[in-house]
């Protein structure tokens, strides 16, 4: 069945495509949860409470975005709640100052292709994605790892365009200043 009916006939009550919504996305929440949240247990949490808020909210959804938009937007608001009651496992990174040193940049364009996919940069990149706040985890995967649009990622996180390019401006800056130091130890 077509998505719009499939959203039509849940939002009517019927269960079989609410079903049938829960199972075209769940691959899709359950990644996106992951790689926000980067525990498997607490994807798997924000992942139902999706659901959950999904089957609760559905008549709410007014088709001015895709299904997908919005449950991410779902899959943020969750991770955002979750964020707020365990501040003190993130790192503030509003400090330019501290973000912007470049006395120890490394030189990006003379690290071989090959040493990308080295399990030991992804390790670090994954240990210094975990290091970002909230705010700017969910800017950042939306934008340059789920690949959606300035404008996309705006309509997810309900910020204005430019605090999400300053957003995602200041987690790349932190990330380059993060990785460079794990290169020098």
């Amino acid at each position: 069945m077509e998505e719009q009916k499939l959203i039509e006939a849940a939002k009517a009550g019927d269960k079989r495509a609410m079903t049938e919504l829960v199972k075209a996305y769940e691959k899709t929440v359950y990644n996106f949860a992951f790689k926000i949240s980067r525990n498997p247990d607490r994807a798997e949490d924000i992942m139902q409470e999706t659901f959950f808020s999904m089957i609760k909210s559905l008549r709410q959804f007014d088709a001015k975005s895709k299904l997908s938009t919005w449950l991410y937007r779902i899959v943020v608001n969750h991770y955002l709640m979750w964020a707020r009651k365990n501040r003190s496992e993130f790192i503030p990174i509003d400090n330019d100052d501290e973000l912007y040193d470049n006395r120890s940049a490394t030189d990006w364009q003379n690290i071989p292709a090959n040493l990308l996919e080295n399990k030991e940069l992804r390790n670090i990149l994954d240990t210094s994605i975990e290091k970002l706040s909230p705010e700017y985890r969910s800017v950042f995967l939306l934008r340059d790892v789920e690949g959606l649009s300035t404008e996309e990622t705006a309509q997810i996180t309900k910020l204005s365009i430019p605090a999400v390019k300053s957003r995602l401006h200041r987690a790349r800056a932190f990330l380059r200043k993060d990785i460079n130091k794990a290169f020098q130890k």
